[in-house]
């Protein structure tokens, strides 16, 4: 009996607890990384990979295993999730050059802005943005990385072309000459140190991110034969023509007339392990520190990768490989009587911006899209009110439910996929009359307006949908007048 009753008082004390901690602005631990797709141990996308931090993590926290970007490129993504705003509200539909940022600062509060003006420290290193950038009216502080010459193991992996960036090797150099190793460190850096206000720390990995190299170790962890995905020579011929020009064939034909395709997979699970390894340091800090129980660790990549699937290379493409990403929510307050669970329910990296807003009790602008997540990360049988909805370019939208991918693009060309019976995405039932009453439903989902595309600061080799022509006849153009000069 007295057992029984040190239980039920143990248990008052631990939720007492764990309310308080909840009613003080949390710190967060924003770990951003850089172009992983699900191959990764707790999402299940490769039987080879080695991924024991993010593992550990996703057992303790919110595994989203249905989480999608807003867009599968690192700049339309990064927009999205760090002001807040869908593509077709916004019109940053493909990439931009950094000039950008001071307009967007202009129009939007962007995420870490929005923490440092209400209150709290904001520190960040690596990828936060699409590239670099240090503005004060966003950071405390920002870490300033160290260029070293990478050094690589002869004789293994293979490289293309000469400016290093298609090279896939195993390096040679100390850990802390890698700039991932540095962001970590920066990242455990500042766990370390004692704050008199709440923090937003901001760490980006790059890694996956080409050139995948790594250090040698993590090469030789893995096997020597790395299983390849699955593939079916005919996937293309029932893929509309947008979707065909999306696939962007050449590098997918390059790797295989070569014989490298090996070394290429072996080397995006090599930089996989790498990121894992040193979130896995940041983690650890974070653990050993005076802020484990007043932390809500947020880790997420901007996109998903093609290793192959739909003989396609890289991202850019509104199908499964491309868009889907890792993301986990583990909210340290609540460990002692949170268990670590997965939810299958579609999920938009877009919701990020304002399931931050609910952590620290900061109103969001009104213009910012998405929903809290916080309530699924304390229910997971809640459900969020619409499907995730994934832009590349104006017009070509995907939609993705629990069971269903959806695709349309700007010129009307569709795919529809049943993910309970074609996880791989190879049978295009869009024009099967089967399923015109399940299309219909999902097509309910597309954008009913769409904002035009933001032209200046453009990356135009980047622009898809409506606006590719027109881009496309501006760089010829262009060409044409610097040949003549």
């Amino acid at each position: 009996m007295k057992i029984k009753f040190y239980m039920i008082c143990l248990l008052i004390i631990m939720s007492v607890s764990s309310l308080f901690a909840q009613d003080k602005q949390p710190n967060i631990l924003f770990i951003a990384i850089d172009d992983m797709n699900d191959w990764t141990g707790f999402l299940g996308g490769h039987s080879q990979t080695i991924t024991p931090n993010m593992d550990k993590l996703a057992k303790v926290g919110v595994n989203f295993t249905n989480a999608h970007t807003s867009a599968p490129g690192c700049s339309p993504s990064r927009n999205a999730l760090l002001y807040g705003v869908q593509p077709f509200n916004s019109g940053l539909y493909p990439f931009y050059e950094h000039g950008i940022h001071e307009a967007l600062m202009q129009k939007y509060t962007s995420l870490p802005r929005l923490l440092k003006e209400n209150g709290y420290n904001t520190f960040g290193a690596g990828k936060i943005h699409h590239g670099t950038l240090k503005d004060s009216r966003e950071w405390t502080d920002y870490y300033d990385v160290k260029q070293i010459k990478k050094r690589f193991r002869e004789g293994e992996g293979y490289i293309k072309g000469k400016n290093g960036k298609y090279s896939f090797r195993p390096t040679l150099n100390p850990d802390e000459e890698h700039k991932d190793h540095q962001y970590a460190s920066y990242g455990i850096e500042k766990l370390n140190e004692k704050h008199d206000k709440p923090f937003f720390l901001a760490v980006g990995i790059v890694k996956p991110h080409l050139p995948f190299d790594a250090p040698a170790r993590f090469f030789d962890a893995l096997p020597d034969d790395i299983t390849p995905p699955e593939m079916i020579d005919n996937d293309a011929d029932d893929i509309p023509v947008v979707g065909k020009s999306l696939q962007k064939r050449g590098e997918y034909n390059h790797y295989k007339s070569k014989g490298v395709w090996n070394d290429v997979r072996k080397s995006y699970l090599a930089c996989i392990s790498w990121a894992d390894y040193n979130i896995g340091r940041v983690l650890d800090a974070l653990e050993n520190s005076d802020y484990a129980d007043n932390t809500v660790v947020i880790l997420w990549s901007d996109h998903g990768y093609h290793l192959g699937e739909k003989q396609t290379f890289k991202k850019f493409t509104l199908w499964e490989e491309s868009t889907r990403v890792p993301f986990i929510i583990y909210d340290t307050r609540t460990k002692e009587v949170q268990i670590g669970s997965s939810y299958s329910e579609p999920v938009s990296l877009i919701n990020v911006y304002k399931t931050i807003a609910d952590y620290t009790n900061i109103s969001s602008p009104k213009y910012v899209d998405g929903e809290s997540l916080v309530p699924i990360v304390k229910d997971q049988s809640l459900k969020l009110e619409a499907p995730t909805i994934i832009s590349w370019g104006r017009g070509n939208y995907s939609v993705r439910t629990k069971d269903h991918r959806y695709i349309r693009y700007f010129d009307g060309g569709e795919e529809l996929y049943n993910h309970l019976e074609d996880p791989n995405e190879w049978k295009n039932l869009a024009n099967n009359e089967a399923y015109s009453s399940l299309k219909d439903e999902l097509k309910s989902y597309l954008p009913k307006e769409e904002q035009a595309t933001v032209t200046d600061h453009i990356s135009a080799w980047s622009v898809e949908g409506a606006d590719k022509a027109k881009f496309r006849i501006k760089k010829i153009k262009t060409n044409k007048k610097k040949n003549k000069n």
